[in-house]
């Protein structure tokens, strides 16, 4: 199961995700992030601090994310190691 919790302050919108980005969460994480994608004034921050698991799909998705200039927060190990794959770009098939 997936939680994905939106907050808008200023020009900054954050998607607190809790659980795990998995299976059918990820097109209801997808539709959640292209919505908020499509008002581009505003900065995108991902809260991943409550996320158990991601899987492939799950990560294909954050990368794209990234690439459209999402940011996250983490803090576990697990998810520390998953932003620092997708920002050095070794999540996304050349």
């Amino acid at each position: 199961m997936l939680r994905i919790t939106s907050h808008e302050d200023g020009g900054t919108v954050r998607l607190k995700l809790e659980g795990m980005l998995k299976g059918p969460w990820v097109p209801e994480m997808e539709q959640t992030w292209r919505k908020v994608y499509s008002d581009r004034n505003k900065a995108l921050i991902v809260d991943l601090t409550d996320v158990d698991f991601v899987d492939t799909a799950g990560k294909y998705l954050l990368a794209l994310m990234h690439a459209h200039g999402a940011g996250f927060v983490a803090v576990t190990p697990l998810m520390n190691e998953l932003v620092a794959e997708i920002s050095a770009g070794t999540d996304l098939p050349h």
